[in-house]
């Protein structure tokens, strides 16, 4: 089954336009919820607006959007006010560089979409797409869709693009701001530390062999709620000994991960983070 387009576009590539449509490129699990209900009789409760000057209760007809340009003082805005504000959108992707992907850092990845041709695009999409894998490079671009210019990167993947949504460099919080208090890490500690990285070094991802165990779990518990079955807590896990030997701690660890077949010819290196993986899930709206 083909994936259904969420939106379309325009790539500006030098003079070409190439017409694109983007995908979802992810399906995030859809929350376990739990709704309110009347403890008396079991039904579900309905959310209702009531007014904070005169306690009125508001029918959805009578409300407006609002925007607070002072401490309680608000400028209200039509439907058609607001969709002209959104028609300012040219849904047009206008690159404008070009550079290596490593460049741009992880911190600054948001949301992430598959693009592919649209109608009259394929040539032109497979040359940006072939073009990219040769030089090595992605494509820095604007992207004005909903009221919002997004800052883009167009980068090969697979055999065509991804366009991955960045963060202003305004919307990320100085690191700066992490106390890191000034602890010094002896040789000897950091070659330990080395050691049992090289244990579990892995030059591949594979997303498949993580699983969210802890949702997993709680639909368990809730099946068992729904056979009639009683949930009871599970006893609380003991506190880790707070570590007062450092060099002792690692020595432990090297000898719990003995048994971890060695990893052959890794080269000593500091692994990057695992990502959580993915696990069949419901398909959720995703914004663009």
């Amino acid at each position: 089954m083909s994936a259904r387009a969420i939106a379309t576009a325009t790539v500006s590539f030098g003079l070409v336009s190439i017409p694109v449509k983007l995908y979802s490129s992810g399906e995030s699990s859809t929350p376990i919820q739990f709704n309110m209900l009347h403890k008396k009789c079991g039904s579900r409760l309905k959310q209702q607006y009531i007014c904070a000057q005169d306690g009125e209760k508001v029918e959805r007809s009578e409300v407006v959007k609002g925007y607070e340009f002072t401490k309680g003082q608000y400028v209200t805005f039509s439907e058609e006010e607001l969709k002209a504000l959104e028609a300012k959108a040219t849904q047009t992707i206008e690159i404008t560089e070009f550079l290596p992907t490593s460049k741009v850092d992880p911190i600054h990845f948001d949301k992430s979409y598959y693009l592919g041709p649209d109608k009259g695009g394929d040539r032109a999409y497979q040359l940006l797409a072939k073009a990219l894998h040769k030089s090595g490079r992605s494509a820095l671009a604007k992207y004005a869709a909903r009221g919002k210019q997004y800052l883009v990167l167009i980068r090969p993947f697979d055999r065509g693009l991804v366009m991955q949504q960045l963060r202003y460099h305004d919307e990320i919080r100085s690191f700066s701001e992490v106390p890191l208090g000034d602890a010094e890490v002896k040789p000897p500690e950091l070659k330990l530390a080395l050691q049992i990285v090289d244990q579990a070094v892995s030059d591949t991802f594979k997303p498949k062999d993580y699983e969210d165990e802890v949702r997993k779990g709680i639909e368990q518990a809730i099946q068992r709620k729904v056979e009639g079955q009683e949930i009871t807590a599970e006893p609380a896990v003991e506190p880790k000994a707070q570590v007062i030997d450092l060099m002792e701690a690692l020595k432990a660890s090297l000898s719990k991960d003995s048994g971890r077949k060695p990893a052959m010819a890794a080269p000593r290196r500091i692994a990057e983070a695992p990502s959580a993986g993915k696990t069949p899930r419901k398909r959720a709206r995703t914004e663009t």
